[in-house]
């Protein structure tokens, strides 16, 4: 087996994400060119400290993506390789505090407004409920609980599962949305298909459940995906992109200068939590957060611009007027 296959089916059974298997493969890869094509196995802790200072010094990458790069080919050594490295010493990539782009409620809910069909409710859903739009297209018909107005968030980052809250504006739109999942799913079924991807060995445990309907996706594809190994045809969820074009759209069409993606919503979610005088730590939680410290960025946020002070430009107009 090539090594790149060894490493993603040692992801595929750590139940590693796709976007991370992805990153993993992109940086191990990025690691062997850069060494030109040599095997890592020939290779240990004095090529790895030249590739990751080259990322810094070279390429000026992020901490964070630097982080990413150092975590990948790691991998590779301890769970592939099985190689020990030792200590490895490298120039780390500036560390750059951002603050997080966040709508006001208005610029939220224009945005919302201008949106339709699916769109509309995935991205009602990002700042209603908080999830990331991977989770969010990643939601079953049985993550959705409207007795107690809960969703249930499987597998979040971290293979952490959460509970995160079920706006009651999106009851009946999510209602709506169900029964057209179960129109289809019922179509599916007369024409021999109706299966869906499961989630890591329950395809095995459970042989019938990928065409239980409550396991299907809440936004399931136009089309389907054909499965080698099975050889068989299978529906899986909408992808990102098509959510992303169709939000780009909206927020052109409402005006706002602002550098939006599906995350700025989850990013509103939390801020207007907090401004609201929700707890940190309620905050959080639903956000899924593993450290506060994550959480508090918001309130850098609420800070931003300076809100409690009024400017000296204005002190000698009256209070509100500008």
């Amino acid at each position: 087996m090539k090594l790149l296959d060894q490493v993603r089916t040692v992801l595929r059974t750590r139940h590693y994400s796709e976007k991370t298997e992805a990153a993993y493969i992109k940086w191990i890869k990025d690691f062997i060119i850069f060494h030109n094509k040599t095997h890592p196995a020939e290779m240990g802790a004095p090529e790895i400290q030249q590739y990751l200072n080259y990322l810094s010094n070279s390429k000026n990458v992020s901490s964070s993506t630097q982080n990413q790069a150092l975590n990948s080919i790691i991998f590779l050594y301890k769970n592939v390789i099985n190689k020990d490295l030792g200590d490895i010493k490298f120039d780390k990539a500036r560390l750059r505090k951002k603050i997080p782009v966040v709508l006001s409620k208005n610029e939220a809910k224009h945005i919302i407004e201008l949106l339709n069909d699916d769109a509309k409710l995935i991205i009602g859903i990002l700042y209603g409920s908080g999830l990331r739009i991977s989770e969010c297209l990643r939601l079953r018909i049985k993550d959705i609980d409207f007795e107690y107005k809960s969703i249930f968030v499987r597998d979040g980052k971290g293979e952490k599962d959460r509970t995160t809250v079920l706006p009651d504006s999106l009851v009946n739109p999510l209602q709506d949305q169900i029964s057209i999942v179960k129109n289809v799913h019922n179509t599916d079924l007369k024409r021999g298909f109706g299966e869906t991807k499961l989630p890591y060995a329950l395809a095995r445990k459970y042989p019938n459940a990928s065409k239980l309907f409550q396991w299907q996706y809440l936004f399931p594809a136009s089309g389907y995906v054909y499965d080698k190994d099975k050889k068989n045809k299978f529906r899986h969820h909408l992808h990102e992109s098509t959510i992303q074009k169709k939000l780009k759209s909206a927020v052109k069409n409402a005006g706002i200068n602002k550098l939006v993606s599906p995350h700025t919503f989850r990013h509103s979610f939390a801020t207007h939590l907090l401004q609201s005088g929700y707890d940190i730590r309620t905050v959080q939680d639903l956000m899924g957060h593993k450290d506060i410290r994550t959480t508090m960025i918001y309130t850098h946020v609420l800070k931003k611009g300076g809100m409690s002070v009024r400017s000296p430009l204005d002190e000698s107009l009256p209070q509100g007027k500008t």
